[in-house]
């Protein structure tokens, strides 16, 4: 997977890594040659006593370590423009994924996990990409060109490479071995600390309002106590990886010079000869411990890798059509025909036959006890999620046929759960119409009940707004969540129990103000308040997920008995008359 990751993603950068690969190598090649150099002023300048000589070839070893450090500033420079560019891209692509996906994708990978993905994990990527443009195009070349050149330096001596290198080799894997499955086991508590965090800050006030600190605390003890553990753990095995390789370059380090000492008083072997042996041992170590660091990181990051490709490879179950219809009549006009709906895996279905119709100028209205499927169906309408049967057609075209960008300006639906962007009042209310005057705002708002809070904000339309609406209360939220939907004029409105935090009097007001506002538009109210949906064009009742009832209210009351009970649970018989 992550070569896969990497190879999709490092293809527009090929002539940058061609060039770092040969800024590497000439880098690599000027700190090989330099010990060289270095046993050639001992042998033939110092031991030989000629000034010049040495003065020549120190000139030309500052020379060849000025290219090394041009060389080496390059590769570095050119690395981690690279690695921070594949870093914004991988991360570019999950989000553009993500916001492809339907509720039914969003909800299997969960939301703290597609946080750590996007983040995390992608920045383990970065670092390793970043780790192979700086050491692992080095180390292979330093470790063959020195193994190459202490050959050419003494061929007996080199004996003690061929058990240097096998022993470092052997370690390095057992370790990295080892590592693997805590990295993978790192990536999902550091999933379940996001998730856990997440639910704290988010049920905050839950939290205050049962006196579960405690509890919570020892929660997230328990999450962080476990990441901890897996930590020290994979902590472990590293910090043994260095010391294993410590110890096996000191004990070649001794048998190098124990052996060339007694090469060089057999007159096998010169002096510089053994320094630049010395030098090369220590560069094809060197080598062995950049390639050990990076095979550290591998594991990891291939986890990593995975888990981000397992969200690329994630296709939507709401697929854009490929040829979209880009123009509707637009009258507004709504048909549910024979819907089922089934979430994957599920024994029976949330909806099943249903078949309704919502027409210009009309109210009907979705009722019925918890769980019957009230969402799920008005869902269905802006493509949350797509009918597993069935079809839902606006002005006679399927919804599955629609370009996107016409649904979303045909349907204007306002969720259960209203939720505010960080921003601003006009921010928020222009999200669904960049376009809308200021005059246009106010309008809304005072259509939706919201003028007057609004105007005693310190700013007024540019009061600012926290994440998610945290800074104003329950019923503000929603009023401006139907003002934002306001503002969008579609033909086609879904109030999905819209209206349920606030007081019955702004209710009714509210309400009041709707109808004459959306009096030529389709407009489809679920809702649990009987008051609320009880002056509707069209009723319809469901119960797990059949439709068991459709009329107005007078007549549902006579003939329907489930819609009987739902009424008289909330009003006296006096009062639903």
């Amino acid at each position: 997977m992550l070569i896969r990751l990497l190879r999709a993603h490092l293809g527009p950068y090929r002539r940058t890594i061609a060039v770092l690969v040969l800024l590497q190598l000439v880098q690599t090649t000027a700190t090989l040659y330099l010990p060289t150099l270095n046993a050639d002023i001992i042998d033939q300048g110092v031991v030989a006593g000629d000034t010049g000589y040495i003065l020549r070839f120190g000139g030309l070893m500052l020379a060849i370590s000025v290219v090394q450090v041009v060389g080496n500033i390059g590769a570095v420079y050119f690395g981690a423009r690279t690695a921070a560019a594949l870093g914004r891209d991988v991360r570019a692509a999950v989000f553009d994924r993500v916001q492809s996906f339907s509720a039914r994708e969003v909800a299997t990978f969960g939301a703290p996990s597609l946080i750590t993905r996007t983040t995390n994990d992608v920045q383990q990527v970065q670092m390793l990409v970043v780790m192979a443009f700086t050491l692992m195009v080095t180390a292979p070349i330093m470790c063959v060109g020195g193994i190459v050149l202490a050959l050419g330096q003494d061929v007996p001596l080199s004996g003690v490479l061929l058990a240097v290198v096998p022993v470092l080799g052997i370690a390095v894997s057992l370790i990295i071995r080892r590592m693997r499955p805590l990295f993978r086991t790192m990536q999902t508590r550091i999933d379940t600390v996001n998730r856990v965090l997440r639910e704290q800050i988010t049920g905050n006030r839950v939290i205050r309002a049962f006196v579960r600190d405690t509890y919570e605390q020892q929660r997230f003890g328990t999450a962080n106590h476990e990441l901890t553990d897996v930590s020290l753990a994979t902590g472990r095995l590293m910090a043994l990886m260095f010391p294993t390789v410590t110890t096996v370059v000191n004990l070649s380090s001794v048998a190098v010079v124990w052996f060339g000492a007694h090469r060089i008083a057999s007159g096998g072997m010169e002096i510089g000869a053994l320094t630049a042996f010395l030098a090369y041992l220590m560069q094809i170590v060197m080598a062995v411990m950049m390639a050990a660091f990076m095979f550290m990181m591998v594991p990891r990051a291939e986890v990593c890798a995975e888990r981000i490709q397992e969200v690329l490879d994630t296709r939507s179950s709401v697929v854009p059509p490929a040829e979209p219809v880009t123009e509707l009549a637009r009258h507004g006009h709504l048909e549910i025909r024979d819907a089922d709906f089934r979430y994957p895996g599920a024994e029976a279905p949330v909806l099943h036959g249903i078949s309704l119709v919502a027409r210009p100028g009309e109210t009907t209205a979705v009722i019925g006890s918890t769980g019957s499927g009230k969402s799920t169906l008005l869902g269905l309408v802006p493509r949350l999620f797509d009918a597993t049967g069935g079809a839902v057609l606006v002005d006679g075209e399927d919804v599955r046929r629609l370009e996107p960008a016409l649904l979303a300006r045909t349907v204007g639906m306002v969720p259960q759960r209203p939720y505010l962007f960080a921003g601003t009042v006009a921010s928020n209310l222009r999200y669904g119409r960049p376009g809308a005057t200021d005059d246009e705002l106010w309008r809304a708002l005072e259509v939706a009940q919201a003028k007057d809070f609004v105007e005693r904000l310190e700013g007024g339309l540019d009061a600012p707004v926290a994440q998610g609406g945290t800074n104003v209360s329950g019923g503000q939220r929603q009023r401006l969540a139907i003002a934002r939907t306001l503002v969008q004029r579609p033909e086609i409105y879904l109030f999905d129990d819209s209206f349920s935090a606030l007081d019955y009097a702004t209710d009714a007001a509210l309400r009041l103000a709707l109808a004459e506002e959306t009096a030529r538009a389709t407009v489809v109210i679920v809702a649990q308040r009987v008051s609320t949906i009880r002056d509707a064009d069209r009723i319809v009742v469901l119960d797990e997920g059949q439709i068991v009832g459709t009329g107005r209210h007078h007549d549902l009351m006579q003939d329907n008995e489930t819609y009987r009970e739902i009424v008289l649970s909330q009003l006296t018989e006096a009062e639903a008359a």
